[in-house]
């Protein structure tokens, strides 16, 4: 039997402390829910349910972000097939001049709250919950049908495109506010893939994504339990670390060789813990759970429970096999 709550083996991890067992957390996509906020709710309620993770990552749709400024979606029914997108906001330079702040009673950012609500009423009290939030750039990043054209713009006409950035910017300030009001303890604040040098260069991150990023998660107050999420290979994890965001846990992909492993991680980040170190495209999709095991195994072996929370370096495959969670679950 487990000495701790949720909260309090989170707690001790924050501040060093050694835990009774190591933390764990998986997160994933249920497309054939996600359209509609009970859905949603259901999805993730169900999934803790039956895993009893150490805190909840919501997974609501990844364009939520966008669909206020007139994003549209055609919603799969079929667990494992992504919804698909049309009638992206922009596609010229001049649209950018059309993006303004979105009101909280817009639809979508209503139904996300309601989302927060609903599983705030239905796990026990103080049961940590993280809400999904990008960065604004990759908001901007959503607005467009193929990321080159955003980047294109960043590069040659930057003035256009940081009005928007204010804008998306403003909205998601008093989005967070209210994601905390609704019962989030915190936000999973994601980077997507525009925190890497695939896209631009860090120059142009500290100057499109790093203002904007500090004014999103601060607005989750003093008090909130936020996890940064650096998306995609051949990250800027190592120069984002140095900026001391007001952030309990760091994620990454540790698995792509163009990123830090987790014990390099470890050595760029001593004061915050990390959640990772689960392949969840390699092992985690394809072993079979008495190796599943064996890989956990060897991992607790080699890392300090009160450093490294059990996690995957994104959201999971739908098609990952449950009895695979399952096996890393009882390892614990």
């Amino acid at each position: 039997m487990d000495r701790y709550s949720h909260r309090e083996r989170l707690e001790l991890i924050f501040r060093g402390e050694k835990p009774d067992r190591f933390a764990a957390s998986f997160w994933r996509h249920f497309f054939h829910k996600e359209h509609y906020a009970e859905g949603t709710a259901e999805a993730m309620l169900d999934f803790q349910k039956r895993f009893d993770w150490d805190f909840m990552k919501i997974n609501p749709r990844a364009d939520y972000h966008v669909e206020g400024w007139g994003l549209k979606q055609e919603w799969s029914h079929d667990e494992f097939t992504k919804h698909r997108k049309s009638n992206f906001p922009v596609s010229k330079l001049e649209d950018w001049r059309d993006i303004e702040p979105l009101k909280l009673s817009s639809p979508v950012l209503d139904e996300h709250l309601r989302v927060v609500s609903i599983i705030r009423k239905n796990v026990p009290a103080g049961f940590p919950i993280l809400m999904t939030v990008f960065t604004p750039l990759a908001v901007a990043g959503r607005l467009v049908d193929d990321d080159n054209l955003l980047a294109e713009h960043i590069h040659e006409h930057p003035d256009k495109v940081l009005p928007a950035m204010e804008a998306i910017t403003q909205t998601f300030e008093q989005f967070v506010v209210e994601l905390r009001n609704a019962g989030a303890d915190g936000i999973f604040f994601a980077t997507t893939q525009w925190a890497s040098s695939n896209l631009i260069s860090w120059e142009e991150y500290e100057r499109f994504g790093v203002p904007y990023d500090r004014r999103v998660i601060e607005a989750a107050g003093e008090d909130a339990i936020n996890l940064f999420h650096v998306c995609s290979s051949s990250n800027y994890l190592k120069e984002l670390v140095k900026l001391d965001y007001p952030c309990k846990m760091y994620n990454w992909d540790s698995d792509d060789p163009t990123n830090a492993p987790v014990d390099r991680g470890l050595e760029m980040i001593s004061d915050k813990a990390i959640v990772g170190g689960v392949d969840r495209n390699g092992w985690l999709l394809h072993a079979s759970p008495d190796e599943i095991k064996y890989k956990l195994g060897d991992m607790t072996n080699r890392f300090d429970p009160s450093r490294l929370i059990i996690g995957p370096g994104c959201s999971i495959p739908p098609e990952v096999p449950m009895e695979n969670l399952a096996a890393i679950r009882e390892k614990l």
